[in-house]
């Protein structure tokens, strides 16, 4: 995540509040990495639908999942 606004379907917008987030943040889809669960200590907060779906629809266009054209 950055606080630096992006341009494009990589950058989803995630608002301040419920997602624990104290300002608008953007996630970097394209600086995707996995992590172990185990090295989770706790939860900040909670992405409401919208902005999940929009994380979900830049992962779907940097990894090549959508349907081809």
């Amino acid at each position: 995540m950055t606080g630096t606004s992006g341009v494009g379907a990589l950058y989803p917008v995630l608002s301040a509040g419920t997602s624990g987030l104290t300002k608008t943040s953007y996630a970097l889809v394209d600086h995707l990495r996995s992590i172990d669960k185990r090295r989770i200590r706790r939860i900040f907060g909670q992405l409401p639908s919208r902005e999940l779906a929009g994380i979900d629809q830049g992962l779907q266009l940097f990894l090549g999942l959508g349907a081809a054209p």
